[in-house]
């Protein structure tokens, strides 16, 4: 797990635990060896305007509406690419990032389809790892965070995150 994560975590002190899986490339992979809904692992998904990054963290198995988030900000956002990822979350490994942005200084927008979730699991900065949280929990790590729709199912183009 990420050293900051886990610092946070602590010192926050909401419930968690690590549930292990086989090693996984993104977060609809980690869903598939962890067994899990794929509605219920918060993927990130970084944004930059020029100025600021913001994180948007939305279910693995959903496209983030890039339009609906640039209106809802009254903002400019692109996908951050991926040497800017790196940077930020340099005690990640690449595709592992977990969706606390705030952790590393970045405002978080949060899809309002969490609100249905009973537990939900993030990637804990590893590809081995998912941090599991009961919804009061994540409730109260977005506590104070920006919540949106700005997000939808994926259809056939599988893999994507962007609209």
């Amino acid at each position: 797990m990420s050293p900051r994560i886990a610092a946070h975590l602590n010192k926050v002190g909401v419930n968690f635990d690590l549930v292990s899986h086989a090693h996984s490339r993104n977060s609809m992979q980690s869903a598939r060896m962890a067994k899990l809904p794929p509605s219920q692992i918060a993927k990130a998904v970084i944004l930059h305007d020029g100025d600021r990054y913001r994180m948007c963290v939305i279910p693995a198995n959903h496209r983030l509406m890039l339009d609906r988030v640039n209106a809802h900000m009254n903002g400019r956002y692109r996908l951050a690419t991926e040497h800017e990822i790196a940077r930020l979350f340099d005690d990640c490994e690449i595709g592992a990032v977990p969706a606390l942005g705030q952790v590393y200084g970045m405002p978080v927008s949060w899809e309002v389809e969490f609100n249905r979730a009973k537990d939900i699991y993030l990637e804990s900065g590893d590809h081995e790892h998912l941090i599991h949280l009961q919804h009061g929990a994540f409730l109260e790590l977005m506590s104070g965070q920006d919540h949106l729709h700005m997000s939808r199912p994926q259809d056939d183009h599988i893999g994507s995150m962007v609209h």
